[in-house]
């Protein structure tokens, strides 16, 4: 994961909706689970994090974030994923593809948000439109973007931001709405941006080939 990170990848949503109309009860704790492969102190998290609290939903606060959902590997993906459905967290952020597979054979109640390549083709959802069921989230690719962009899909970047939007679904159903009823989201654009001193750090050497392609560079 670590020679990832110096890669950020920006996800444009196709639209913005606007949060649920209904606004979190005051006196409540709401319980967040999560079943992803990404540590709980990285980038990509703490932007999420940061965004929920815009949203109203602090930690320690009002958000109660049960243990073991981060950094999960696929080995311990059944054991964890059991644990936390009967924990029955009020939502559950997840991904990629085959973790969220594994939280919907175990659960069609509570709500997952997760960030999948392709949500549809799947078979995590009936539409992306209307997902139906107790999944929505971000669906990271889609045909009308082009195959380079599609090459270079990396996940936990430090200031993603499909991280804010899976933040903004997320909220939204601890408001009160549906996740059969909130359209998946998909990006209509990617920004590519390589920092080259994250990837001297951590000693990797990025291919002067992916620096040419990049939108960005960090020197």
């Amino acid at each position: 994961m670590k020679r990832r990170e110096f890669i950020t990848l920006l996800g444009g949503a196709a639209a913005a909706w606007p949060l649920a109309a209904s606004a979190q009860e005051p006196a409540r704790i709401y319980r967040l689970g999560a079943i992803i492969p990404i540590g709980r102190q990285s980038p990509a998290i703490a932007a999420f994090f940061d965004e929920m609290r815009l949203f109203g939903f602090i930690e320690g606060q009002n958000l109660t974030v049960l243990p073991n959902g981060f950094g999960v590997r696929n080995d311990e993906l059944d054991e964890r994923a059991e644990a936390l459905v009967k924990a029955t967290p009020d939502v559950i952020i997840s991904g990629p593809d085959n973790y969220t597979h594994v939280l919907q054979q175990r659960t069609r109640t509570i709500p997952l948000v997760a960030m999948t390549e392709d949500m549809l083709r799947a078979g995590l959802v009936n539409s992306l439109a209307r997902p139906g069921g107790n999944i929505t989230g971000i669906s990271l690719l889609s045909p009308e973007l082009d195959g380079k962009r599609q090459e270079i899909l990396i996940e936990a970047a430090p200031g993603a931001r499909t991280f804010r939007q899976r933040a903004r679904l997320v909220a939204r159903i601890l408001r009160g709405a549906k996740p059969a009823e909130i359209p998946v989201e998909q990006p209509t654009h990617f920004e590519l941006v390589i920092n080259l001193q994250t990837a001297h750090a951590i000693g990797h050497e990025v291919p002067a080939g992916l620096v040419l392609r990049a939108d960005k560079v960090i020197e």
